[in-house]
This record gives C-alpha cells, structure tokens and sequence, in this order.
C-alpha cells in the first residue's frame, strides 16, 4: 500500500491537504505531539484507527533497513494511489457523453480487489463515477487500482464524507437511488432507465439502515442456487448490466 511514515511527514501530508484514505497510531502514545495528529485528522474527516505498534512495524518494514522497520514514530498515512476527484468530474463525463449520469455508490465495501473489479465493471459497463464513503471503505491503493486492470485511471473516483448527504444532494439533481437490497423487487420489475445512482453494500452487512432508508428503490438479483449470495463486485457487475439492458431495450 501508499503510505506516509513519520510523526513530521504525516503532519505536514494532512495540512498540505493531501488525499488521505486513514491514519493508523499506536495505541500506546497519548503525547502531545499525537495527540496534535489526531486533532488534525478529525479536523480533516480523516478516518483514525489506534493500532498495536506491531501493525505499524509491519507496514513500515520494507522501507527499514536490515530486517528492521522505518522509524514511523507511532504514525502512519494511508494514502491513494492517486487523487481522489469531485462530484464535479463526474457530471462533467456524463455531460461530455450527452448521456444522464449513471453513478455507482459504495457503502461497505473493504475488500480493495473487489473495489478494484468494481471499478473496471462501471467503467467497461458506461458508469460515469464510483463514490465511496470515508469510513467502513476499502482504499484506492495499488491493489485496487491493479484490480480495475486500468480502469481507475478512465473513470472519476470520488470519496466522500458522509453518502447520506450525498445521495440526498443527487435527488436534487433529479437522480433516483436503487439499492441492492434482496428485500428489494427483482431487478428487471425495477425502472432503471435515466438518471440512477445503483447503491452497492457489504457482502456480510449490505447496505447500512440509514443509507438504505434514503434509498428510492431496492433491487434483488433473483438466485437459483444453494449459496445465496453473490460476491459483492460480481453483484455490482450484474445490475449494471441490468441498467444497460434496460436501456437498449425498446
């Protein structure tokens, strides 16, 4: 992963502004000098995780030296493998294509391999963004984007504050939200022609209460086997191909 090590290389990561997916801290420092850290982190909606430093050593341990780790000083910087982009972008690519936008959101979903082919699915299947939540959220790191097989790089990437308030913000762009629920309709009874923001969950916890009450419509994959579920990136790809199907059908 991209990491920033360094109690002066973080502080000065975090107020340059710099893309940060988490801060990880040594649970066993409370000194002022971190403490400073903290504070920064939450003054930037910075997602913070007190850790065991043996997490720490272990992910400073190919930038030591002989066998041992870097000196992190209690705090490491999860970074992007690039910049994230705004809401912006992605409007801006759906009105270069003369198409309505088409946005896939991500509530949950921390495993960056299944980010990845998530991404390489909106992009090969006509989305114009993924968004992504700061907390419970798998980063763009370079597993992700070796996962997308490239497509991290073609389509608008953006992480935001809180989805509720983002999917509220789209409903005033006249753009309806259709969740992932196997509650929900079979996929083919829903509309989802135009404007849609398809809502993704976690494969353990799906979609969260809050989120999922903000929610339009909810859409089922209707299953025939045993298992019961699918892989979340793999149930991602097939409603989006429900909503392009839909589309080209007359």
């Amino acid at each position: 992963m991209d990491i920033i090590y360094g109690r002066n290389a973080v502080k000065a990561a975090i107020r340059s502004g710099r893309s940060i997916d988490k801060l990880i801290a040594s649970k066993d420092l409370t000194d002022p000098s971190v403490r400073e850290i903290l504070t920064l982190a939450t003054q930037h909606h910075i997602p913070i995780v007190r850790a065991d430093r043996r997490k720490l050593d272990s992910m400073t341990l190919p930038y030591g030296f002989n066998g041992k780790p870097a000196n992190h000083q209690g705090v490491v910087a999860v970074t992007p493998a690039r910049d994230y982009d705004s809401m912006d972008d992605i409007f801006a690519l759906a009105e270069q294509r003369g198409e309505p936008p088409f946005i896939v959101l991500l509530d949950g979903i921390t495993d960056e391999g299944n980010f990845g082919s998530i991404i390489r699915s909106a992009e090969v299947l006509g989305a114009h963004g993924v968004v992504l939540g700061k907390r419970r959220s798998a980063s763009l790191s370079a597993v992700a984007a070796k996962s997308s097989s490239g497509a991290a790089d073609l389509i608008p990437i953006v992480k935001v504050t809180n989805l509720v308030a983002t999917i509220k913000e789209l409903k005033q762009k006249n753009i309806w939200t259709v969740a992932a629920d196997p509650e929900g309709q079979d996929a083919h009874a829903v509309d989802m022609k135009g404007a849609i923001a398809l809502v993704i969950g976690s494969e353990g916890e799906g979609i969260s209460r809050l989120v999922l009450e903000h929610c339009d419509f909810k859409a089922r994959i209707p299953m025939k086997g045993q298992t019961g579920s699918l892989n979340a990136a793999v149930a991602a790809a097939v409603l989006m191909y429900e909503k392009i199907r839909q589309e080209n059908t007359k």
